[in-house]
């Protein structure tokens, strides 16, 4: 039996690149603009965006709490900032998960 653990966001996002180039390839009439359409972000730059502001979030959460320790921030402003980078830490792990059980999903697909 295979746990999450076994995989990794990479074989995921590896999976999905590979699965988007074959349907691409694999259609001759359609080209690449109109599979994506003008504008939309790749799929690996919105997790990189995603994960980057995540990681603000938290920076930010990490400074308040160092301000309220040198008596420069509101126990308030703490709080919040605590609890939004509980929230987003939340949010990550949650979408990691769907990642991982949609690669597997994919993986236990027949060729």
């Amino acid at each position: 039996m295979t746990t999450t653990a076994d995989f990794n966001i990479h074989q995921a996002l590896n999976a999905y690149q590979q699965a988007a180039r074959q349907t691409v390839s694999g259609s001759s009439q359609q080209s690449k603009a109109e599979v994506q359409p003008a504008g939309q972000e790749e799929f690996g730059d919105l997790v990189r965006s995603a994960i980057m502001e995540a990681r603000k979030i938290g920076e930010r959460s990490e400074q308040m709490s160092i301000a309220a320790i040198n008596d420069r921030a509101d126990i308030t402003q703490v709080v919040t900032a605590v609890a939004e980078a509980e929230l987003t830490l939340q949010t990550v792990v949650n979408v990691r998960d769907k990642v991982l059980e949609a690669y597997k999903d994919i993986i236990r697909m027949p060729v």
